[in-house]
């Protein structure tokens, strides 16, 4: 039984000293170890620009310059996904960044927006959502935003949602503007 005993100890001993061996030294620097970097996702919702009249109606020239604002505003933001819904206005929104930043603009059904907020916060990444008035905020809800007062839909088209998601699933969010700004309703006075 002590030669068992022995044995066990001198086994674990040549065990203890692998893994030293195996482990990199401790610098003498007495700077704190940082912890690795969190998986983040930051998304950017934007309503499309100003429309044209018409059931699928192309963007006016007054919302092909916010298009191009908004390629401006985000070009260097380190865009990787671009969504849209499938009209004119919205992709024509998306178009300009897609083409600066050689990306494709991926389609999603607006009628499915819990599905496409799953799908946005699942991956890290920062990704560009272009909507329409009544399903930007919403998005922006379901992802755990703040949503802010409802998108007016006659004139407000410079509302930009910017949105984290941190690693353990902590939603920040700010409403931005972009580009000319649209003009607001005056609110009453109390």
């Amino acid at each position: 039984m002590a030669a068992h005993l022995i044995r066990r100890r001198v086994l674990a001993l040549a065990a203890a000293g692998l893994l030293a061996a195996c482990v990199s030294p401790i610098p003498a620097t007495s700077e704190p170890a940082t912890p690795a970097a969190e998986a983040v996702t930051r998304l950017f919702l934007v309503r499309h620009g100003e429309k044209e009249a018409g059931s699928d109606p192309d963007l006016s020239p007054a919302g092909s310059a916010r298009a191009a604002a908004l390629a401006e505003r985000l070009s260097a933001e380190g865009v990787t996904e671009i969504w849209s819904t499938d009209t004119r206005r919205t992709q024509q929104t998306a178009a300009p960044l897609a083409a600066a930043l050689g990306l494709p603009v991926q389609t999603y059904d607006a009628g499915a927006l819990p599905t496409l907020a799953n799908q946005l916060a699942e991956a890290p990444g920062v990704k560009l959502v272009v909507g329409h008035s009544n399903t930007t905020d919403a998005l922006a809800a379901l992802i755990g935003a703040d949503p802010g007062p409802p998108i007016d839909d006659a004139t407000e088209f410079d509302r930009l949602y910017v949105i984290t998601i941190s690693g353990d699933h902590q939603v920040s969010s700010l409403i931005a503007r972009y580009g000319a700004a649209s003009p607001r309703a005056e609110k009453p006075a109390p």
